[in-house]
């Protein structure tokens, strides 16, 4: 938090009135005007000038116009196809059976309480939704039954974990284990609640 900090310092001025002082020990950052000249830059495109000089730019040989690169081309966009459609069936859960009996008790579908939970209009960053794909011959696990990932509850960013009950009754299986250890390993890591 101390490096953020003193980042953002760097990046911005805070003029007198505005600086902490013992009346107003907290107080806005303004950021740097910039001339009218110079073009507007979004985050993304950020460079602070003193690592401007130690950027390097990739010069790429590829030739985009050879038929080894159209064909490389077909194949990662049927590659990249394939992982959407499998993740999207894997998003659906268990059986068409099974959704169906957990709306018919009232219930909310497991990625319906997800997008209850996150705030509205922030994104939730699934981790491994191909979890168990073709893992065990006699089962279909879809996302190994257990829906895991990092979501904002009330601005704050949380590991969320939710228990899918509509694959197989909600049963534990081996990568259902540990798809929950791994969750929550990446929340100690990241101290995420």
């Amino acid at each position: 938090m101390l490096h953020l900090s003193r980042q953002l310092g760097r990046q911005c001025v805070r003029p007198r009135s505005l600086r902490p002082s013992r009346r107003n020990p907290i107080s806005p950052i303004v950021p740097l005007s910039r001339p009218a000249s110079a073009p507007a830059r979004s985050v993304a495109t950020f460079n602070a000038p003193h690592h401007a000089g130690a950027i390097s730019v990739i010069k790429s040989n590829v030739d985009t116009s050879s038929e080894a690169f159209k064909q490389n081309e077909q194949d990662m966009g049927e590659a990249l196809a394939r992982v959407d459609r499998l993740t999207r069936k894997a998003q659906e859960g268990g059986s068409a059976k099974a959704r169906e009996k957990h709306l018919a008790r009232k219930k909310m579908l497991p990625r319906d309480r997800v997008t209850a939970l996150i705030d509205p209009g922030t994104t939730f960053l699934e981790l491994s939704p191909l979890a168990g794909h073709e893992l065990y011959p006699e089962a279909e696990v879809p996302a190994a039954g257990v829906i895991a990932g990092v979501g904002l509850v009330e601005g704050v960013t949380c590991m969320i974990v939710a228990n899918d009950s509509t694959v197989k009754g909600g049963t534990y299986y081996p990568i259902t284990v540990k798809k929950h250890l791994r969750a929550q390993a990446v929340a100690q890591e990241n101290k995420l609640p």
